[in-house]
């Protein structure tokens, strides 16, 4: 039987010369006639060069769009989708010679041989439906988070983002940063031992969850293409103020919640640094599922099994809290892990903060204090309090004693600026023959796999017991619903 040759998995922590020297293995085996498991028909990516700009396209073009835009502004921005043309006017002034849509579809057929790269920053539920057509017309890829509406939509993007014909990079900005990356060395070279738990809180929902669908419908301003802006989502009557242009975030058939919305950014550290794959359970606890918008409030525990040289592990999640007097469907952020975890968090910062992250190691713990993991403490045992990673004295880096000699295993983004233009330079230097992104679809299908499984979670109200390779909850033939989906005509997986 002859041999099979897998085409190099660009993720964390490959170098540009190692893709490259994986690369001109896979030419190797091209020529010895080896088959190549990995690849399709895609078209791949136009590479540029240093002096020519990438001409980018943006479904989204308002809200998280407009800076996602901006960010890539000293590229050709060649065209502007929005559904809504109120939320993107002060896009389309900015950027006069873009050519306004209000369908990404359209936008992608007519301008297929302008566009090198598609930025798509719509809500969750667009997600996968626009990647996936831009990413098989051969276009490089920055999607939002969470990177897909669906677990199923998540495992498909891996699929396609395997081959590397197209540079990807998902919106968890955090990615980007020194700290970020130098936690993941530390805790991977043992520097708190094997970590048994692990404690992930967020502020979210920042908008109304728990309520029912309002009754009646609103005429649709002319300026809103209603039917383009609900896409895969099943028809429903326009509301206004009720979804669009923020709150859709806490509808799940538009959005994900609060775990969609801050997961890929506050467990990535762990999940990078933990080697997390498939759990073997999810289990949700909440203030309750209406079917047509997520809780005030919820607590996921997710079982993971041992993983090589790493021991089992338990991640929880918290997110929302108890309802305000005058707001029933906003909460006062109470909703957060147990005082005998962040006892020893409030003494170092004087309260805990609204969100954070917290590895319990059996020699010692770390905890980050805010959403990027940027900053870490570390508290060994037999230390008295939690001491910051690193300082800056003179101008230079001194790092914390248990941690200095831990080598510096992960390439550094190079880009100055505020974290998220440089999440963004990563990929655009990508597209010019530079390193892989940090969080291109290899790594990031699999970590908004693995968060969106709370969802489910949540939405059935019954412990998952999960079969990742399988993709099913074999106790749970319910979750198929929301493992999957149905998508409206006009509007399928590409």
């Amino acid at each position: 039987m002859p041999k099979t040759f897998f085409l190099p998995t660009p993720g964390a922590g490959v170098s540009r010369r190692n893709f490259i020297k994986s690369s001109s293995l896979v030419a190797a085996a091209l020529a010895s006639g080896i088959p190549l498991v990995g690849c399709s028909t895609t078209p791949r990516g136009r590479r540029v060069s240093a002096n020519d700009k990438i001409n980018i396209a943006v479904v989204g073009a308002g809200g998280k769009g407009s800076s996602d835009t901006d960010h890539c502004s000293n590229e050709n921005i060649v065209a502007l989708c929005d559904a809504d043309e109120r939320n993107s006017m002060g896009q389309r002034k900015k950027y006069p010679k873009a050519k306004f849509y209000r369908d990404y579809r359209q936008m992608l057929a007519e301008m297929d041989k302008s566009i090198d790269a598609v930025i798509v920053a719509t809500p969750d539920n667009m997600h996968a439906v626009a990647t996936s057509m831009a990413m098989k017309m051969g276009k490089h890829v920055y999607c939002q988070k969470p990177l897909t509406y669906t677990v199923a939509e998540s495992r498909y993007l891996r699929g396609l983002a395997k081959h590397g014909r197209v540079v990807t990079q998902m919106g968890n900005q955090g990615s980007a940063e020194d700290g970020l990356r130098r936690a993941v060395e530390c805790i991977q070279a043992g520097v708190i031992g094997q970590v048994k738990q692990v404690f992930v809180w967020s502020n979210r929902p920042v908008w109304p969850q728990g309520m029912g669908r309002p009754d009646g419908s609103d005429p649709v301003p002319a300026e809103l293409d209603w039917n383009q802006w609900i896409g895969p989502a099943a028809e429903r009557p326009f509301k206004e103020h009720i979804y669009e242009p923020f709150n859709w975030r806490g509808w799940v058939d538009f959005g994900c919640g609060a775990l969609g919305d801050m997961a890929c950014h506050t467990a990535n550290m762990p999940f990078r640094a933990l080697k997390l794959g498939y759990p073997t359970q999810v289990e949700a606890e909440s203030s309750g599922m209406n079917g047509e918008s997520f809780p005030l409030w919820s607590k996921i525990r997710f079982e993971f099994p041992a993983r090589g040289s790493m021991g089992p592990v338990t991640l929880w999640w918290y997110d929302g809290g108890k309802p305000e007097p005058d707001h029933p469907f906003r909460h006062d952020g109470s909703n957060k892990p147990p005082r005998e975890i962040t006892a020893e968090v409030e003494e170092l910062l004087g309260e805990v903060p609204g969100s954070g992250c917290v590895l319990i190691g059996d020699k010692g713990q770390i905890f980050s204090d805010d959403d990027y993991g940027a900053r870490f403490f570390i508290k060994l045992n037999g230390d008295k309090k939690y001491k910051v990673y690193s300082n800056k004295v003179s101008g230079k880096m001194v790092e914390h004693e248990a941690i200095r000699d831990i080598p510096i295993t992960l390439p550094r983004n190079p880009f100055k600026g505020d974290t998220d233009y440089r999440h963004h330079q990563e990929w655009l230097a990508a597209i010019r023959g530079g390193p892989v992104p940090y969080s291109n679809f290899n790594i990031a299908a699999y970590l908004t796999e693995i968060i969106l499984l709370g969802c489910v979670a949540l939405r059935t109200g019954q412990r998952l017991d999960w079969d990742g390779p399988n993709m099913r909850a074999t106790n749970c033939p319910d979750a198929d619903h929301f493992i999957h989906r149905v998508y409206r005509d006009g509007f399928q997986l590409s």
